[in-house]
């Protein structure tokens, strides 16, 4: 995540602070002058770094907290809470008109932000909730745009209205409301151009769209991995065209992160969504105190928990839960958690959001469950027959060998992957009650073999 650097160092801080009973003014001065380190670093907002600190500072020498029981929690109580402040303190949902009434979208944002693929994204989401959406193919320059809107819609199982690249984009707006109205779709999304850089035709082009059509709501699109220009942008667009919101793509790379921090408090307008992934489904819910939990070590269980609901199949998930107390699953069981366990964005995503798991922890784990490694056994298992996917126990040395000549590996991994396997069996029949618990490490269940 992009944060992974900055939570890191201000972890450390919050450790050495923990460690004292009793913390005196130049302890907490001290400890805030590295968060605002960190935070600049992180490419925060150098005006938002300094009133973040004044405020934390503020709360944080007052009495209640210096001479408290346990002084170090409460300033990091503090710095949790004064996050939250900053990035909106309330979750906000994209403004959507009631029943049959269409909602307008446009979405605005530079060339390269991910605007096309998150406009299908938010149609998507838009749709689970019971919305009957259309695109409308609104960027006539970019080669490919309106194939890359229809590709990406077809997967959705959304509309994509388009007039080809010969038409203004205003027409186009207002052919595809018109086609809206005439098919019952209810929220129409305008995928407009983007520009390598903000330009005054681009803006003219926008305010046009403005001008001759009731606009819901304009969503901007901003690539977290520009930073500090992310920020910029999205002040250039406010005073030029106006927004609502904000959704930031790409925050699951390895970038600084600070646009999350600065783009409320710069700019006054919410983030909606963040981008965690190139996937149709990698698109999560801004949650404020949520992404302040995951940016100081503590985890982010609710959406750990979405995840899996949107994800898992529940009949499986029970029906794998009872093999597993009798100890009766096979290898295709095995494939289906590993299945699973992709869906929700693999290991590393996973760890990513569980309380108290930190870095080091998260390599040494990613470590022993790589991704070549579950390769690897995925081609054991498809290189056994259904019958022996089903029935390990019929797996003598004769078939192992065709097994492993069939996967490429030598007959030894064979041996080693059965043998964790009726290990983890022999496990979970001996923790009755525990649904089947596999190996442990920093208090993650891991699949068996791994």
């Amino acid at each position: 995540m992009a944060f992974d650097s900055l939570a890191e160092k201000l972890q450390n801080v919050f450790k050495s602070l923990r460690s004292k009973g009793l913390l005196t003014e130049d302890d907490v001065k001290a400890a805030l002058k590295e968060v605002k380190l960190a935070l600049l670093e992180a490419d925060v907002n150098f005006k938002v770094v300094k009133q973040f600190v004044k405020s934390v500072q503020e709360r944080a020498v007052g009495q209640d907290v210096m001479n408290g029981l346990n002084p170090g929690q409460m300033v990091i109580k503090i710095v949790n809470e004064e996050l939250v402040s900053l990035m909106g303190s309330e979750t906000t949902e994209i403004d959507l008109k009631q029943g049959n009434e269409i909602t307008i979208i446009m979405m605005a944002g530079l060339q390269g932000a991910g605007k096309t693929t998150t406009t299908a994204k938010i149609a998507g989401k838009l749709k689970q909730k019971g919305k009957k959406p259309l695109l409308a193919a609104c960027d006539i320059y970019r080669p490919a745009a309106i194939q890359q809107l229809q590709i990406n819609g077809e997967k959705q199982g959304v509309e994509v209205f388009s007039m080809g690249d010969s038409h203004k984009p205003v027409n186009i707006a207002k052919g595809a409301l018109e086609h809206a109205r005439a098919n019952g779709q209810n929220v129409v999304i305008l995928d407009t151009a983007g520009r390598l850089h903000i330009d005054e035709e681009m803006m003219q082009e926008l305010r046009e769209i403005k001008e001759q059509i009731e606009v819901t709501q304009t969503i901007l699109v901003v690539d977290a991995m520009t930073g500090q220009d992310a920020v910029n942008v999205a002040t250039m667009f406010q005073e030029k065209i106006g927004i609502d919101g904000v959704v930031l793509t790409k925050l699951d790379g390895d970038t600084r992160g600070g646009a999350a921090l600065s783009i409320r408090a710069v700019t006054g307008k919410p983030i909606l969504y963040v981008g965690m992934g190139e996937k149709l489904s990698d698109l999560e819910q801004f949650y404020p105190d949520r992404m302040a939990n995951r940016i100081l070590g503590m985890g982010d269980v609710l959406t750990l928990i979405e995840k899996a609901q949107e994800t898992i199949d529940e009949e499986k998930a029970k029906e794998l839960e009872q093999k597993m107390k009798k100890a009766e699953f096979g290898f295709d069981d095995y494939l289906e958690s590993m299945n699973q366990m992709k869906k929700m964005g693999g290991i590393s995503s996973m760890l990513k959001m569980m309380p108290g798991i930190g870095g080091a922890q998260i390599a040494e784990i990613e470590n022993a469950v790589d991704e070549k490694k579950m390769a690897r056994i995925e081609g054991i298992i498809y290189s056994m027959t259904p019958k022996e996917r089903s029935n390990p126990s019929i797996l003598n040395p004769s078939r192992k060998r065709r097994i492993a000549q069939g996967a490429g590996v030598d007959v030894s991994e064979v041996n080693r992957l059965v043998k964790q396997f009726e290990q983890s069996r022999k496990m979970m029949k001996q923790m009755p009650g525990m649904g089947g618990k596999g190996k442990r490490r920093g208090g993650f269940k891991l699949p068996f073999g791994l």
